[in-house]
């Protein structure tokens, strides 16, 4: 760590406290070339994860996408809210798990429609009619057989 005001390499750290409700901790330095003291912050670096579209397109990962299809297949479902974004927060742990960078759009759609399956199974459908790309009613209908068949 450099220092701000002499640029020295040399410092100790005078004092250690956890900051922003644990996510940061706060060092006091002081240089033992100019005697000044400075405060620098450490914090866990964010890896940013990448969803790979169907069409080869990268975008950012974005939890409150996927919170939004759920809310609309689940819709007038006796489906919590709490029980969406626990599910939301459970997917998105195991991606940053994965420690990829980037992960195919598939494996995200097939792990909401996994925990939907469990959840709602009308929900599940609504989903995968939307995610799968649905053509007509003989598709939607295997969907169901499936279902049922279990």
């Amino acid at each position: 760590m450099l220092c701000p005001y002499c640029n020295s390499e040399k410092n100790k750290v005078v004092n250690s406290r956890s900051a922003a409700g644990g996510a940061s901790i706060r060092r006091r330095r002081e240089c033992l070339e100019c005697g000044r003291r400075f405060t620098t912050r450490e914090t866990v670096e964010d890896i940013p994860l990448r969803v790979i579209k169907k069409d080869g397109e990268r975008e950012e990962f974005d939890r409150q996408k996927i919170l939004k299809g759920m809310l609309k297949a689940c819709e007038k479902r006796n489906v919590p809210y709490e029980r969406l974004e626990e599910i939301v927060s459970n997917i998105e742990k195991s991606l940053y798990n994965e420690m990829s960078k980037e992960v195919p759009a598939k494996k995200i759609g097939d792990m909401i429609l996994k925990r939907l399956r469990e959840l709602d199974e009308v929900a599940y459908v609504r989903f995968a009619s939307v995610y799968r790309e649905f053509r007509d009613i003989s598709e939607f209908s295997e969907e169901v057989r499936a279902l049922l068949d279990k």
